[in-house]
């Protein structure tokens, strides 16, 4: 039986869906209730943008129709970052936790002063040729985005990646539905194990956050030697760092 005080929410990023997930379900759910869906606007056929507002309501929905008013701990990873920490922002009172996967104070003012111009500039570059991507859409679309997915070395299969996978990016440049909400990416002030890969051109996070996150009671920083999707070319060591870390505060 899955442990009643143990409900983990999975929300992946781009180009992903809920497979994402695959190993990280079967290591955890035997001990713990596993929740997994594809965001809005990621299934296949889909050409709707959704608002950043549509979105955390979606989350939302999903939580509350699952767990009936229970804390849930959120194990996010890419744009599921940044929905997740803005849904624990609105509705603290149902996150418990957060695992991370590799974003962190992105876009802060700490991060924005480490990263080089090259950084800077490769960031603007792929987030805007996505952006394209989707506003593209079509044929010409879907194959923008699976040459940049594999380039980036994604996992996702390329029949399952679409163009309309990248909203969040028209939605952040080309203020789509009604562009991203004011204000900066501010992780949550809750208990947070951050797992961050060391192989990747620049950082989603920076050195001065990831530092103060270690000290803080009931937080931990680890970082795997893989990529950006490291839950799954680094997956018996991500499950391992995860499970650890669960046990520990619970």
């Amino acid at each position: 039986m899955s442990r009643t005080d143990g409900v983990l929410v999975f929300i992946h990023g781009w180009p992903d869906t809920e497979r994402l997930w695959d190993a990280q379900v079967e290591a955890f759910e035997g001990r713990y209730r596993c929740i997994r869906f594809t965001l809005p606007g990621f299934e296949q056929g889909s050409r709707r943008a959704y608002s950043f507002d549509e979105v955390i309501g979606h989350i939302h929905q999903v939580i509350d129709s699952a767990c009936r008013g229970e804390q849930v701990t959120l194990v996010l990873h890419d744009w599921g970052c940044v929905f997740g920490y803005a849904f624990a922002a609105r509705y603290p009172e149902r996150v418990a936790r957060i695992v991370a996967a590799d974003i962190g104070d992105a876009g802060s003012r700490r991060h924005l002063r480490e990263l080089g111009i090259p950084a800077k500039l490769m960031t603007a570059a792929y987030q805007l040729y996505l952006a394209t991507a989707w506003r593209i859409g079509g044929r010409i679309g879907d194959v923008m985005s699976r040459i940049f997915a594999r380039l980036m070395g994604a996992p996702a299969a390329a029949q399952d990646i679409h163009a309309g996978m990248a909203y969040p990016y028209a939605v952040m440049w080309f203020g789509v539905r009604g562009g991203r909400p004011k204000g900066r990416l501010r992780p949550p002030d809750v208990p947070m194990l951050f797992v961050y890969g060391e192989r990747k051109p620049f950082m989603f996070h920076s050195r001065a956050w990831a530092r103060d996150l270690a000290v803080k009671p009931g937080c931990r920083v680890v970082s795997l030697p893989a990529g950006h999707w490291m839950m799954v070319t680094c997956a018996e060591a991500f499950n391992s760092a995860v499970l650890e870390w669960l046990e520990e505060a619970c």
